[in-house]
């Protein structure tokens, strides 16, 4: 495994010719941990949490294209505080699949435990409607794995195809991080219906309190990043793909992590507007990120550190705007019942960086940003 640190200065003409503008912009009614995507119109949805942190609520909006105020909000779960914000990596995902509609899956409180106390918390699901003027009623997708933990995800492709997936124990609820899995359930008709959820990871163990996170490029391959558990002390990342809508998943390292607890860790994608997936995610402080998948060229081995001395770095976002350049965003000093400081880093179509910023005290408890690309190719952080 290589790792590169890239310098955190460079040329000032380089500077000029790539300084790709960067407006900071709070989450809405005052929610916290926001997720957003952009569809091909430039419509930005946005997800968020708002209420009690063990007990809340998911909130949808929308802004067309060049406008400057979301819609009025759409509740997303049926069962009011059936969400949940506590431990950040908890919280609600969204994705866009075919002709636009939005799905969103989450990990479910107490309020929304099954009639089944063995299986533990639900991994919920629900999808605008057809008229996408309301979300349909939530299921738990939870048939037979159990011992839900850390975050849950979601992903979705242009031909109805929808991912929901979590990592939990199977049915017969070995003790231990070691034994969990990766589990997916599938939707060939746009969520209307899942089959029953299928085990995707090999024999990694997983991170029990971490976070997943899901994503399908331009060409409908599937990725999910996840945190493995072996030995104890194991936790690298791993990434799952399928190259043929969930059939088949293939397992692959990203690096290793020597901790013998859980550093409730999420992860982060991006594809570039020529081809290419790469993902970021945390790794002792400091925050990395690499192309995972391009279908053009072979990929790039590097793994790429963000510029400046970790730490206490958490919580990536990750954002490519029309002109190939990156923006990688994280959080500082957050952590259990705990706020702290967003920080972000600008790289050029090269991944030379070159604006960068901090804001002190911008991340609320339980926060984390998002960050998306307008069709000017300036950057919005959410936070």
């Amino acid at each position: 495994m290589r790792y590169f640190l890239l310098a955190s200065c460079v040329v000032l003409i380089v500077i000029q010719s790539a300084l790709a503008q960067v407006v900071l912009e709070k989450t809405p009614n005052r929610g916290i941990q926001p997720q957003v995507v952009v569809d091909g119109k430039g419509v930005v949805h946005l997800l968020y949490y708002e209420g009690d942190p063990r007990a809340g609520n998911l909130m949808y909006v929308r802004r067309k294209a060049g406008a400057t105020e979301f819609s009025a909000p759409l509740r997303v779960n049926s069962q009011p505080g059936s969400a949940i914000a506590v431990g950040t990596i908890r919280g609600g995902q969204i994705a866009l699949g075919k002709d636009g509609r939005v799905h969103v899956a989450w990990n479910g409180s107490m309020k929304a435990m099954p009639k089944n106390p063995i299986q533990g918390m639900p991994m919920l699901y629900a999808r605008l409607n057809d008229k996408r003027t309301a979300f349909e009623p939530q299921r738990n997708l939870m048939t037979k794995s159990a011992v839900l933990d850390g975050g849950g995800t979601v992903a979705a492709d242009v031909k109805g195809n929808v991912y929901v997936a979590w990592h939990g124990a199977d049915e017969t609820l070995r003790k231990g991080e070691g034994f969990r899995k990766v589990w997916v359930a599938l939707s060939a008709d746009e969520g209307k219906t899942f089959g029953p959820e299928r085990i995707a990871s090999a024999n990694t163990g997983c991170c029990p309190c971490c976070g997943m996170k899901g994503f399908v490029d331009a060409q409908g391959n599937a990725f999910f990043l996840y945190r493995a558990a072996s030995e104890k002390v194991n936790r690298g990342m791993y990434v799952l793909s399928s190259v043929d809508q969930g059939k088949n998943f293939l397992g692959e390292q990203q690096d290793n992590w020597k901790i013998d607890t859980c550093p409730m860790s999420s992860q982060a994608f991006a594809e570039h507007p020529a081809g290419g997936v790469y993902g970021a995610w945390d790794n002792d402080g400091q925050i990395f990120f690499r192309l995972i998948q391009n279908p053009r060229k072979k990929n790039d081995p590097t793994l790429y550190a963000a510029p400046g001395k970790g730490g206490t770095r958490k919580h990536p976002a990750l954002a490519f705007n029309k002109n190939g350049e990156m923006i990688l965003v994280w959080t500082e000093g957050t952590g259990w019942q705990r706020g702290g400081a967003l920080a972000w880093q600008v790289y050029d179509k090269n991944l030379q960086p070159t604006t960068s910023g901090r804001r002190a005290g911008a991340v609320p408890v339980w926060g984390l940003p998002a960050v998306f690309a307008d069709a000017e190719g300036r950057f919005t952080i959410l936070h």
